[in-house]
């Protein structure tokens, strides 16, 4: 019989350690790199608000979200509402121009409180009514109730927001907690690891975010109000 050759398995990349200096370079041009997008952030909000969009204070908006700025006028974001990356503000609908020689056009307004999950588009003629949670990837095509949770294609109301904060209260009172400041801000490679264990079983929370990014100590950039 062949004797059976047995195939040598090519040792692992060695690690490349990068020298202190170089390290202290990246990590500066890191922190530069990150002042430079906040202050593009903040002359973006600004441009949108000259052109006649309304956006108001404590407004996460980041520069991900696709803004329709030949139509910026038509939409209207209130205080304290959030957007995840990726969405998109749609006041104007073409899609029939080549057989009317016309485009719709529509008002888009997210009252105050509101909270739209990554990759969600919201279509024009919109109205999302306060304190509405809009979860990740939907489409809003039909405007939303006040105090609702909503999700889908299209998006449809899921329960009441009173119904979802309690189940998530009930799930506070005995799940692991971990406070954002030591856990999340400034993490260590323990505390990632505890984090790690504490979701083996089911979900954890992360407390004192929100109150972070009141004292100012956020890692989120939001809207001043307008002078």
């Amino acid at each position: 019989m062949a004797r059976q050759r047995s195939e040598k398995k090519p040792a692992p990349p060695a690690t490349r350690r990068v020298p202190p200096m170089i390290g202290a370079l990246l990590n500066l041009a890191s922190r530069i790199k990150a002042r430079l997008d906040g202050y593009r952030l903040e002359r973006r909000w600004e441009s949108l608000r000259r052109m006649g969009m309304r956006i108001g204070h404590n407004v996460n908006l980041p520069a991900s979200t696709w803004i329709d700025t030949s139509h910026c006028y038509l939409i209207s974001i209130g205080d304290h509402s959030g957007f995840g990356e990726q969405c998109l503000l749609l006041a104007h609908d073409a899609q029939m121009d080549e057989f009317l020689d016309a485009a719709r056009i529509g008002r888009i307004i997210i009252h105050p409180s509101c909270h739209i999950g990554s990759r969600t588009t919201i279509l024009p003629g919109v109205e999302i009514g306060p304190r509405t949670i809009v979860g990740a990837g939907s489409v809003v095509s039909h405007s939303l109730p006040p105090d609702t949770v909503c999700a889908g294609s299209p998006a449809r109301v899921l329960c009441s927001l009173e119904e979802y904060l309690a189940r998530h209260r009930q799930q506070l009172a005995s799940r692991p907690k971990f406070d954002y400041m030591t856990h999340v801000r400034y993490p260590t490679p323990e505390r990632r690891a505890e984090q790690v264990a504490a979701v083996a079983d089911g979900d954890a929370y992360v407390t004192g975010g929100r109150a972070a990014e009141l004292r100012g100590e956020g890692g989120t950039m939001r809207t001043a109000p307008r002078p």
